[in-house]
């Protein structure tokens, strides 16, 4: 059985996604120390000016080493009008927004306490409507060694890390993109970039190595 070893993310990139076809086992990290700019509460889309990142404000936590599981969501700055405005302004006119865009409204209008739950919900519902069927569990405990067969991606996949150099087994696929005439093509941007442009054909891409 091959495993792999997730951080929590929101929106994660193509890349975490190809991991939770790949692997038979993926285990997402709670007791990580949380830490800001990282997938945990950012993602990156693609708008008509090039790359975006929305970020989910958190309430400063009470230490400074604060495992993952026990982090807030702040209501500061109403972020979630304004990561669904940037959402539907960025996807509005590709070929699949309309067709998958009352699946993700609710987790902009419902309130959700903790990151790690809001993040769980919204990836368990992107996974049905892909059609791929990961085992995921919270880990126990946080773990420092790995047996073989176990991989661990949780501080590999990172928004200031170059997939290239740090994770040779992911080689993005290129695929349609709204704005791809104007940008060119952008690797590795949110699951929802593949999932808005591509609609139920992510699947494939996500399964081509």
């Amino acid at each position: 059985m091959n495993i792999a070893y997730l951080s929590s993310a929101y929106l994660a990139p193509v890349e975490y996604y190809t991991k939770l076809l790949a692997y038979d086992k993926v285990f997402v990290e709670q007791y990580d120390h949380y830490i800001k700019q990282t997938y945990r509460n950012r993602c990156t889309i693609a708008g008509p000016s090039g790359e975006l990142a929305l970020s989910i404000p958190t309430v400063k936590p009470d230490t400074l080493k604060c495992p993952m599981k026990d982090i807030r969501i702040s209501d500061h700055g109403n972020w979630r009008h304004l990561h669904w405005n940037a959402i539907e302004s960025a996807y509005n006119n590709t070929p699949f927004f309309e067709y998958y865009k009352d699946d993700f409204r609710p987790f902009y209008e419902k309130k959700y306490e903790f990151l790690i739950d809001f993040n769980e919900e919204l990836c368990r519902m992107v996974c049905e409507l892909i059609d791929i069927h990961p085992t995921i569990e919270r880990t126990s405990e946080y773990k420092m060694e790995f047996a073989p067969g176990e991989s661990d991606f949780r501080e590999v996949i990172h928004p200031k890390k170059d997939f290239r150099e740090v994770d040779t087994e992911f080689v993005p696929q290129p695929y349609y993109q709204v704005f791809e005439s104007k940008l060119g093509f952008l690797p590795n941007l949110s699951i929802i970039d593949l999932l808005f442009n591509m609609g139920p054909e992510s699947l494939l891409v996500l399964g081509k190595r």
